[in-house]
């Protein structure tokens, strides 16, 4: 492009030497904006001819590919009355004319792109400082008038030459052999499709899933469950297919199972991956095997040295001991922010997997046998006010829906505050809930716990009918809740009872077994005994003068506890918490646990275990601790000062093996096979095994299950307000799990999980 020459202006001298550089100046940045026009356009003409020369190679190239395949196979035989053999038209006529065509248009590509130019460049001369948009206009204009020129030569021949051959070839195709029995262009497809490794989802599968999905909210709106399972059998039965080879290790007869597998299988070879919970090890899950799974999912895990976190573990240990049953235990994974805050001397994990790790060198070191225990997690955060782990999204989609079958919530109350998922009690067989923790007592204790306790208490109520099928209460000092039974279900630490055993073997050989006095352990918080423990020992002080009690524990309310006892002043001595199995404990005579807010103490039964003398309170927390000899209850403060006085003047009796069977996991594991009735689930062939877990429930529902879906239904939809959630004390943020979790548990995104609807 030339410069563009402004007009020399008529005006006169005076003056004029200023204007004359202001218009010099003007018109060289009009000059300066052509040239940046100008070379924009000479990119974009470079990166359109770059772009044509691509797609025709590709275009090449896949011809190419076609007429090679083409000549690898004979050809098929042709209709009578051909008059001409189509592939070899294609391969003899129209691949030497596209050949020819692309030198000739790569051979006149410089004359084009310089009559493009050519009609770009604004004529000489010009008057008017203004851009000229004309140029895409010139462009068009180019290539249509090469492509007019390029009609009138003999090249362009080919073109009409394709196009007819291609009319041609369709044409005979439809009355002829030539495509190996392809009478249409469905059956094209369908051959297409038959070709894959896996054929895509068919139009009845996708809606057999879209109602089996939406099973909770026909069965609200009166449409039986056998309906909905007639009708998803009847869509996946109309079309025949068999899973991938790698998919049939845990199938099943069932339709349902087998549309999971289909859908898995498609999702599969598509690129999609979901961790779809913990059970993803196809040969180790068999249903074929007639094994149960049982499912134990807690609220806590090790590091965190709490009752929720112990108990759990060991009756999943001692429940895999059966060859009956494949167990897993379902713990919580906490952010790392969490971690410091639950776990002792601020530890952290880095992984799930560095947590099984530790969890099980933890069991391996207590128990006198090797656990086939798997250990899977759901995310979870800590929520300080509760000073407790609140799950984060639908803990039950961790667990696999093809081993769905028997599950245990530790806690269920717990668990199902803000549960928003699929309800338990649809998609396992059996759901057992075991109660931990007397929630009302601890809430009662905080600011307007009356008015709190009597909404807790409504909401166990709710959450535990709507969710479980039968409940065990550690002890009859939990709330009565629906379907529930009082009955003791733990066990102690087999590491306790050996200690036991040592002390009295030490006693027998005339050793002494206890050189030191009484102690208390706990963690440190008002609610778990202190407070009834500062009480009485001020009350009595003079009464018990010079009696000395050693407190080991860690908590919240530490210094609140360390600087009462100093203004009350105390023969109190504190360290920190640690193991009830530690050394340093194993010669203390006496516990003391005036706590009336647990429901059955652990360490009271460790204690036991041990040989000790244990002075705890009248009430229905220690009813199962009653029968031992050595368990010392008091009424009255006066009470307590009798019974620290005499456990402090005699020694305690040695276990009967009758007392030491009781108190261990092989008793309690026992007791819960009976009371869950999990022994006659779990010996009852006719029971149906996971795959037909949807099926268990009547077609004619009782009014009881009919009230327990409406709750469940309730439940689902108020806990899917974000508002409400938080206006009963949920942690922000988790109805689904969050970025951090998805990381750490390597899961994806929740609205990938739920594609069809998140209600």
């Amino acid at each position: 492009m030339e410069s563009w020459v402004p007009p020399t202006s008529g005006a006169g001298t005076g003056g004029g030497g200023r204007g004359r550089g202001a218009d010099d100046t003007a018109f060289s940045f009009l000059s300066k904006g052509w040239r940046e026009v100008r070379d924009s356009a000479s990119a974009d003409l470079r990166l359109m001819r770059a772009r044509a020369d691509s797609l025709r190679t590709l275009a090449d190239r896949e011809l190419e590919h076609l007429l090679a395949s083409a000549a690898s196979t004979p050809p098929p035989p042709l209709a009578a009355g051909a008059p001409i053999a189509e592939l070899e038209f294609v391969r003899n006529r129209i691949q030497p004319k596209i050949s020819e065509l692309r030198r000739q248009y790569a051979s006149r590509e410089p004359e084009l792109r310089r009559r493009v130019l050519e009609r770009w460049v604004p004529p000489r001369g010009a008057t008017r400082a203004c851009v000229d948009l004309s140029g895409i206009t010139a462009i068009r204009n180019a290539i249509v008038f090469e492509a007019g020129e390029a009609e009138e030569e003999k090249e362009w021949e080919v073109v009409r030459m394709i196009r007819g051959g291609l009319k041609e070839l369709e044409r005979r195709s439809q009355s002829s052999e030539l495509l190996g029995g392809f009478r249409g262009t469905g059956d094209l497809v369908e051959k297409f499709k038959s070709s894959l490794d896996v054929p895509p989802l068919y139009v009845t599968e996708i809606l057999a899933n879209l109602v089996r999905q939406s099973g909770p909210f026909l069965d609200q709106l009166g449409v039986r469950r056998d309906l909905c399972d007639k009708l998803v059998e009847t869509l996946h039965s109309k079309q025949n297919h068999s899973p991938s080879a790698d998919m049939s290790l845990h199938g099943n007869d069932n339709s349902v199972d087998e549309l999971d597998l289909r859908i898995a299988s498609v999702l599969r070879s598509t690129g999609y991956h979901a961790d779809d919970g913990f059970w993803n090890e196809p040969a180790k899950y068999e249903v074929s095997d007639n094994k149960r799974h049982i499912a134990v999912v807690t609220t806590a895990s090790l590091p965190w040295m709490t009752g929720t976190a112990v108990n759990p573990l060991f009756r999943a240990a001692y429940l895999a001991k059966s060859a009956k049953q494949d167990v897993t235990l379902v713990v919580p994974w906490l952010c790392k922010s969490d971690q410091e805050l639950v776990y002792p001397n601020s530890m952290t994990l880095s992984s799930p997997e560095e947590q099984e790790t530790y969890i099980r060198n933890w069991l391996e070191e207590r128990l006198g046998f090797e656990s086939n225990l798997k250990i899977s997690f759901y995310p979870g955060k800590f929520s300080k006010e509760r000073r407790s782990i609140l799950p984060a999204g639908d803990t039950s989609q961790f667990i696999s829906s093809s081993v769905a079958d028997i599950a245990i919530l530790e806690e269920p109350e717990h668990l199902n505050w803000y549960h928003h998922g699929k309800r338990w009690t649809d998609k396992f067989n059996h759901v057992v809930g075991i109660v931990h923790t007397n929630y009302l007592e601890y809430i009662k204790r905080e600011k307007n716990g009356a008015l709190q306790a009597f909404l807790v208490k409504h909401i166990n109520n709710w959450v535990t009918r709507a969710y479980c099928d039968k409940v065990l209460r550690l002890s009859a000092a939990t709330q009565d809740l629906p379907k529930s039974i009082v009955c003791s279900v733990h066990g102690v630490n087999p590491k306790f009872l050996k200690i036991g055993d040592k002390l009295t073997s030490d006693v027998e050989s005339g050793q002494q077994s206890f050189s030191k006095g009484a102690y208390f352990l706990g963690k440190m918080v008002w609610a778990k005994g202190y407070r009834e423990l500062v009480d009485l020992l001020a009350k009595h002080k003079s009464d018990l003068e010079g009696f000395k009690l050693d407190v080991y524990g860690s908590g919240e309310d530490s210094q609140e506890v360390h600087s009462t006892a100093r203004k009350l002043d105390l023969n109190l001595n504190f360290f920190k918490g640690r193991d009830h199995a530690d050394d340093s404990l194993h010669r203390y005579k006496v516990f003391i646990n005036p706590s009336i807010s647990d429901v059955l103490c652990t360490a009271t039964a460790e204690a036991l275990a041990m040989g000790k003398f244990v002075v705890c309170a009248e009430h229905p927390s220690n009813e199962f601790f009653m029968s031992f000899p050595n368990c010392l209850t008091y009424k009255t403060s006066d009470e307590f000062v009798a019974r620290v006085k005499e456990a402090m003047a005699r020694e305690p009796q040695p276990l009967t093996p009758e007392q030491r069977y009781n108190l261990s996991w092989e008793a309690a594991t026992e007791r819960f096979m009976e009371y869950s009735d999990l022994d006659k689930i779990l010996n009852d062939n006719s029971t149906p095994l996971s795959g037909e877990s949807r099926r268990r429930r009547t077609s004619q529902p009782s009014l009881s299950n009919v009230v327990d879906s409406g709750l469940a239904f309730a439940h689902r939809c108020l806990t899917s307000s974000e508002v409400l959630r938080l206006a009963t004390g949920a942690i922000p943020g988790t109805r689904d799990y969050d970025e951090q979790h998805r990381a750490d548990m390597g899961l994806l995104p929740p609205q990938v999980q739920h594609p069809v609807y998140g209600w």
